[in-house]
């Protein structure tokens, strides 16, 4: 039995699949769905669990070589939220690309893991190192 790390089977499973350069998805509630990749939606009620925090537990045991977001998350959302973003991104490389194509961007993904939150465009896509 795990006693650490990410618990969720269906995540861990996800992540053994993710090789070099390839990307993975964290979305917001709202983002839609691919038929073409493998969508875990673990999203509880409004903003639980969170983007940042399921981040936060993907950085300890998966190396993030790049980040993309939408560069409408900027202008849509506080400073304290961008700051957030940034802290949680620290020594990663972000890019910053319209929503659009941001989006085209998912099916090459290997998957995507849906939360429950609710900040404006909290997606990003993670490639990894």
């Amino acid at each position: 039995m795990l006693k650490s790390g990410i618990l969720n089977p269906a995540i861990n499973a996800l992540l053994s699949r993710v090789r070099h350069t390839n990307t993975l998805v964290i979305a917001d509630r709202g983002f839609p769905s691919w038929r073409e990749i493998e969508i875990v939606d673990i999203s509880l009620v409004d903003d639980i669990p969170r983007v940042l925090e399921v981040l936060r537990a993907l950085r300890a045991n998966f190396t993030i070589g790049h980040a993309y977001m939408a560069e409408q998350f900027r202008s849509s959302n506080d400073d304290a939220t961008r700051r957030a973003f940034e802290e949680a991104l620290s020594g990663i490389p972000v890019s910053f690309e319209p929503h659009e194509h941001f989006k085209r961007r998912v099916p090459q993904a290997v998957g995507l893991i849906r939360t429950g939150d609710s900040i404006p465009y909290a997606n990003m896509i993670l490639e990894s190192a």
